[in-house]
């Protein structure tokens, strides 16, 4: 598979946000329906050179490039990475950790938390649980000292509850909005006559316009 541009080849790493270049096409960046074919694609074809992508989304290779810079300095795309396959690497077994914590000791459990090299995700929930920590480890017995000799003993830790995965049915690399959210102008469809809009299959009038409508329909005929 062919590599971008050389100019782009420093995408190898996430951007911080310090470092993401400024410019006036990346300020205030309003995505339309190309911008979201350019993620799509992207999102299995990271490494795509700037024309084929082009191709892939019926522009010019300047528009791509254009676009793709946008996207870059308006933080929508915040870096490249490679991705692994993990049992190639000896990490077979994936497991969630539901923990609650001590509310009074939330910043002692994320610190202690940076310091476990196989936990791969974890994020701040509703429920019976106050969070939820993904952990790649090589076995079952793994994922057990970590629960009972470092998780546990954390004094921000009140409890645990351990879930084993045993298949990974799909996983993608970032998730984008069922339908593009474009900015073009919907002009020429016939069902967006003035004082209307459409919701599904649900045609709606604005009260203004409605009232007046049946007013009108309500005065005798001369």
């Amino acid at each position: 598979m062919q590599r971008m541009g050389a100019n782009m080849e420093d995408l190898s790493t996430p951007e911080t946000s310090g470092e993401r270049r400024s410019g006036r096409i990346g300020i205030g960046l309003a995505l339309d329906s190309v911008h979201f074919k350019i993620l799509d694609v992207l999102r299995t074809q990271g490494r795509i050179s700037v024309a084929a992508l082009a191709e892939r989304v019926g522009v010019s290779r300047a528009n791509a490039y254009a676009r793709l810079e946008a996207l870059r300095a308006d933080g929508v795309i915040n870096g490249f990475s490679a991705r692994v396959d993990h049992n190639r690497v000896g990490l077979e077994i994936c497991a969630l950790i539901f923990v609650t914590v001590r509310q009074e000791l939330w910043k002692q459990f994320r610190t202690a938390l940076a310091q476990m090299p196989e936990v791969e995700y974890c994020a701040v929930t509703t429920g019976e649980h106050d969070a939820m920590i993904q952990i790649r480890v090589a076995d079952v017995t793994a994922v057990h000292r970590l629960v009972t000799d470092r998780l546990s003993t954390i004094p921000a830790v009140r409890a645990t509850e351990t879930v084993i995965i045993l298949d990974e049915v799909l996983r993608r690399p970032y998730v984008l909005p069922t339908t593009s959210r474009s900015t073009e102008s919907a002009a020429g469809n016939p069902q967006d006559a003035p004082g209307t809009s459409q919701f599904g299959m649900t045609r709606f009038i604005r009260a203004a316009e409605g009232r007046a409508d049946l007013q009108r329909a309500s005065e005798p005929e001369d």
